[in-house]
């Protein structure tokens, strides 16, 4: 079977350092007792410490890893050194006929998939039965953290206006839990997200230089939700929807994926990871070839856990459904259906300059005031080692500082050979996070 994944794509599956570098140790053929693929999937067995080998499988649509090996981690080494002898090593891989403990794990994916036969036309299908809900004790529940919420905006709001009557700079000496108390009050008032927003504007007094004008910033964002929930009922129903998700209240997905979708080829232009109230958050962002619009997978984990694997790998695309959340610039979305197994891009999209793409940021901010993230891909950028950290520069001279400590800048930038490059990452309206570069026809991980 012809590789279809780089190895760039591969060791970004690892959950963390130590199975990356783990895994590059098993990628010799000779280390493996038998190796075999076909269309589907692909499998081998591996001498571990154990007395029988261990049984390593991967299905190729997704990615998706299974391993017999009593590691925690997922994937774990075996299955990503598997991954990259497939695609190093194509030819080593000689059987084509699975063993049976190939099959049976294949059958067991395609069920929990919900993969059944087609029913002919016409064909009784049994129901599922549906959960009987009380509309009363519904609307009763809904009413009650209306009012819940409504009472904890409205401290919120006295709250705000304390803070900037007694001056910005009086909060730099104020401790954490200054902030804390209330947000945990917000907490009590059902409206989390607000709760989370507080906690992170928490941070800015000791951010550095600048911080009293970010400070400002995102204490007039919640301003501005606290008036908008004011008058939610007078507002256009995708906006209201991007108030209540700025609150916190939840979409039912299973809902949503009953809604119709956007059929396109996504590229998977990039993923971040981050730990936020004891979570892990997996943002994933795609960009429809055909249609040139973004679209935000989220996923979230335990804070102990790995986030689960999606099959959604930067650096490809894929023909797939997406159906996205009501708002009035929709961003967030469900995968509905895969269409096909995914495929290396052999080309990134992008804005041709930097300010091209602080105006279509602009423009979605004027939609839905509360975005928190934006992708942001860039054609034609130069990487440049700046001091201690690494900026973008683009054809007109406009500059992005990096947010992040580059583990692989250094690569990047004699890959390139200091030429313009296409890049890919989120904007948070402060900060860029690099999150991919395509450079000559390869797609890196920064």
């Amino acid at each position: 079977m012809p590789p279809t994944w780089t190895t760039e794509q591969i060791l970004a599956l690892a959950p963390d350092v130590s199975s990356m570098e783990s895994s590059k140790d098993l990628a010799d053929p000779d280390l493996w007792q038998t190796l075999g693929c076909n269309d589907t999937a692909a499998w081998g067995e591996y001498q571990g410490s154990a007395k029988a080998p261990y049984q390593v499988q991967i299905e190729l649509s997704k990615p998706t890893f299974k391993c017999s090996c009593p590691s925690r981690k997922f994937p774990c080494k075996h299955g990503l050194g598997l991954f990259l002898l497939l695609a190093n090593y194509p030819d080593e891989f000689k059987q084509k006929e699975p063993p049976p403990w190939v099959t049976d794990w294949l059958a067991s994916q395609a069920r929990r998939r919900g993969r059944r036969r087609p029913q002919p036309v016409g064909a009784d299908v049994p129901a599922r039965p549906e959960r009987v809900v009380d509309p009363k004790a519904r609307a009763k529940r809904a009413m009650q953290r209306e009012a819940r919420v409504a009472a904890g905006l409205q401290e919120l709001e006295l709250y705000l206006c304390d803070l900037v009557r007694n001056g910005l700079a009086a909060v730099q000496s104020q401790p954490y839990s200054f902030w804390e108390a209330h947000a945990r009050r917000l907490v009590d008032a059902q409206a989390p997200s607000v709760a989370r927003e507080l906690r992170k504007i928490a941070k800015i007094p000791s951010s550095g230089a600048g911080w009293p004008g970010r400070l400002l910033e995102r204490l007039s964002r919640l301003y501005l939700l606290i008036e908008a929930f004011k008058r939610i009922e007078t507002l256009p129903p995708d906006m209201q929807a991007d108030i209540r998700t700025a609150i916190g209240w939840t979409q039912n997905q299973n809902e949503l994926m009953t809604a119709a979708g956007v059929r396109d080829r996504w590229l998977v232009l990039g993923q971040s990871v981050e730990e936020e109230d004891r979570l892990r958050v997996q943002r994933t962002w795609l960009w429809g070839r055909e249609s040139k619009r973004p679209a935000l997978v989220l996923h979230f984990a335990p804070i102990e856990q790995p986030v689960p694997d999606t099959g959604l790998v930067a650096g490809t695309c894929l023909d797939a459904e997406l159906v996205f959340f009501p708002s009035a610039y929709p961003l967030r979305a469900l995968v509905k259906e895969r269409h096909a197994a995914p495929a290396p891009i052999d080309a990134l999209p992008g804005f041709p300059t930097i300010a091209a793409a602080t105006a279509a940021y602009a423009a979605a901010l004027a939609r839905n005031p509360w975005l928190e993230r934006f992708p942001m891909p860039l054609q034609s950028v130069v990487l440049m080692r700046d001091g201690e950290g690494w900026s973008l520069y683009d054809s007109e001279g406009r500059t992005l500082s990096l947010v992040q400590r580059l583990q692989n800048g250094w690569l990047l930038l004699a890959l390139s050979g200091g030429h313009p490059i296409d890049v890919c990452g989120e904007w948070d309206g402060d900060h860029f996070r690099l999150l991919g570069a395509m450079v000559e026809g390869r797609f890196v991980v920064p």
